[in-house]
């Protein structure tokens, strides 16, 4: 029930400005390539994004490998707002200490829910919350 801390992170393609986002439900995903429940928890988070157009998906990779992070995107079809952020500025805001770590944050910013570790993004449960933001 605090507020989401802001963060802006550009890399070569993309910026992302947390606070920009203000009036809108975000999914903030913390992730890397290399992260094996990463890449577990992500066709469900795929398939979330598609379903729910109405909240904003925004993952934030860790990568430092610029070639690795975006063989990645191409390969998993990614299709949801991304940035990489290698020094991990946004994750240290968050004090974000293991990946992947999802913040669920309401339309004023508050971070309504964390989830630690892979998620079934399909989970029913999941759904019987997200109708009460």
């Amino acid at each position: 029930g605090k507020a989401a801390p802001d963060f802006t992170v550009a890399d070569s393609t993309t910026s992302v400005h947390l606070a920009s986002y203000r009036g809108r439900v975000v999914l903030l995903n913390f992730w890397a390539s290399w992260c094996a429940p990463c890449i577990l928890e992500l066709p469900s988070l795929l398939e979330f994004h598609r379903q729910h157009p109405e909240i904003l998906v925004v993952g934030v990779s860790i990568d430092e490998d610029e070639d690795a992070y975006r063989r990645f995107l191409v390969q998993r079809h990614v299709d949801f707002l991304t940035v990489r952020d290698p020094s991990q500025s946004a994750a240290l805001k968050f004090s974000t200490q293991a990946w992947p770590e999802t913040y669920l944050i309401d339309a004023h910013g508050i971070i309504r829910r964390r989830f630690i570790g892979a998620t079934n993004w399909n989970d029913p449960e999941i759904g019987r919350f997200l109708k009460t933001l």
